[in-house]
């Protein structure tokens, strides 16, 4: 929600655009959290919390982390199809997602702690680079065109 309170702060009222930022937080929240619960899975069953690599083990959470980091990827370039942003944001986005995806296809088919951590701090870079890339693109738009 944060982006969505953000856009109605600036712009007096909340707009299909805004939504779309909540939407790529919203789909980059599973991969993220779940990518962390599954190098942490013992802490998680120690204290009773029901993470999902708790409830339904590792090779269920890697496919999950899978699934949501691929619908990332036209998630992510949305801003691009309702003409919110252009080029310079479609490159960033494109390939910081393939990339992620990258890391989580490596995740699941062979699981390894440093996979899992890989991808979880990866993902923290990943938000930066997407939202980063929106900013940079619309500077660069107005400066230049």
């Amino acid at each position: 929600m944060p982006p969505v309170l953000g856009w109605a702060a600036v712009n007096g009222s909340v707009s299909p655009e805004a939504w779309l930022l909540f939407l790529i937080i919203f789909v980059w929240t599973p991969p993220h959290f779940w990518a962390l619960a599954l190098y942490r899975v013992d802490d998680y069953k120690r204290t009773g919390l029901p993470m999902l690599p708790v409830t339904h083990g590792s090779k269920f959470t890697r496919l999950q982390i899978l699934l949501y980091a691929s619908l990332l990827l036209p998630v992510a370039i949305s801003p691009v199809l309702v003409g919110m942003s252009s080029y310079i944001y479609l490159v960033v986005s494109s390939v910081a997602t393939i990339y992620f995806i990258i890391l989580c296809w490596k995740l699941y088919i062979k699981y390894t702690e440093r996979a899992a951590r890989y991808v979880f701090r990866y993902s923290i870079y990943y938000l930066s680079l997407v939202f980063s890339g929106l900013i940079i693109d619309k500077l660069v738009m107005q400066i230049f065109i």
